[in-house]
């Protein structure tokens, strides 16, 4: 099976539809106000309606209010929840569609929590002091690869780029790989010849 390819921090339809019609087999729809690829539920629910049935659709929260997160889930027809602040174990896991848990990972420390989260996914970011994620920076992929012998699916993301998600595809080989900054013309808007390069590196490496 290929990579699955997520293309994060989509805020408009035309991205959306640009990076389907690329090969994209997930979108991610940031529900964080702080970010700059913040999207409100109105006018995410506007990006969905112009999206096949079959595309896998992220909400990313980062300690969202329950309430929040189950409206997005209601009206978005979100398949996978992505959690990058400090939700607990139980709150991950009380929603009723999958789950993945996002760690920003400084060192092999950072390893020891995963277990922790017995989440359906995993997704590993580069840890940068004060940022939860979409730093551009990449991270050590050895220890994704040690991440990988848990036994739970690994979403790699962090600094990828249409120049080095191949090499990463084909030295971590994780179940997915997650880009944002890395295929943007400015924050929140992306570059569509780079959606289309990096889901073909993508691809053609996994």
């Amino acid at each position: 099976m290929s990579t699955v390819v997520k293309i994060c921090g989509i805020t408009n339809a035309p991205d959306a539809v640009a990076a389907v019609e690329a090969g994209a087999d997930a979108i991610g729809l940031m529900f964080y106000e702080e970010s700059p690829r913040y999207v409100p539920l109105k006018a995410a629910v506007d990006i969905v309606q112009q999206l096949p049935p079959f595309l896998i659709k992220v909400g990313v929260f980062v300690n969202a209010p329950e309430d929040v997160v189950l409206r997005a889930i209601g009206e978005c027809g979100l398949n996978i929840l992505q959690f990058h602040g400090h939700e607990t174990v139980e709150y991950c896991r009380q929603f009723p569609v999958m789950t993945m848990k996002a760690f920003r990972v400084k060192d092999a420390t950072t390893l020891k929590r995963l277990p922790g989260y017995p989440t359906d996914a995993w997704l590993l970011d580069a840890h940068v002091e004060d940022q939860l994620g979409g730093t551009g920076k990449t991270f050590n992929w050895d220890l994704a690869i040690q991440a990988k012998k848990l036994g739970v699916p690994i979403f790699l993301a962090g600094g990828l780029t249409p120049e080095n998600v191949g090499d990463a595809v084909r030295r971590v080989q994780p179940y997915g790989v997650d880009v944002s900054s890395g295929v943007e013309a400015s924050p929140g808007k992306k570059d569509y010849r780079k959606v289309r390069e990096f889901i073909k590196a993508a691809k053609s490496a996994g």
